[in-house]
């Protein structure tokens, strides 16, 4: 039987946020991107010359794993592994120009996306939201710009 109240509020981010993912997902695939690969050129750009064991730990992925998608993108001339200065045993990540370039393309598609999944709301609204939502993700323990997904890749 139905609830005659209408779902809860955890659902209703359940189904709102697997609308949205899958939504950023056809977006992006038109840059010729996956989702993860998407949230690990912001995390190289968000702070370069980390290293690929780092982001596995920011981003709560096994670092084979991460190793895979870094090679698919340095592969494709986005990322590029340099020595660390401090520990030559391990690769420093940086962004090339032509990943810089696409995560700009990526910001606009994120924009646009927001704007899309956000459209009914005005500005005021969208702010609360997005208040409302980084305080429940905090309280979550969620690390802040990065998709829980990662942990299941």
């Amino acid at each position: 039987m139905i609830d005659p109240s209408g779902p809860g509020s955890a659902f209703l981010l359940a189904q709102l946020g697997a609308h949205a993912a899958g939504r950023f997902a056809e977006r992006i695939a038109e840059l010729d991107l996956t989702p993860p690969q998407t949230g690990l050129l912001r995390a190289i750009a968000a702070e370069p010359g980390q290293s690929q064991q780092a982001l596995a730990r920011l981003l709560g992925t096994p670092p084979s794993r991460l190793v895979a998608l870094v090679d698919g993108l340095d592969e494709r001339g986005l990322v590029e592994r340099r020595r660390n200065p401090d520990d030559r045993r391990l690769h420093a990540l940086h962004l090339t120009e032509a990943g810089e370039a696409l995560l700009r393309r990526i910001a606009e598609v994120g924009r646009a996306h927001d704007d899309a999944i956000c459209g009914p709301l005005d500005e005021a609204d969208r702010t609360r939201l997005r208040d409302l939502l980084a305080r429940l993700a905090d309280a979550h323990g969620l690390t802040p710009g990065v998709h829980p997904g990662y942990r299941r890749l």
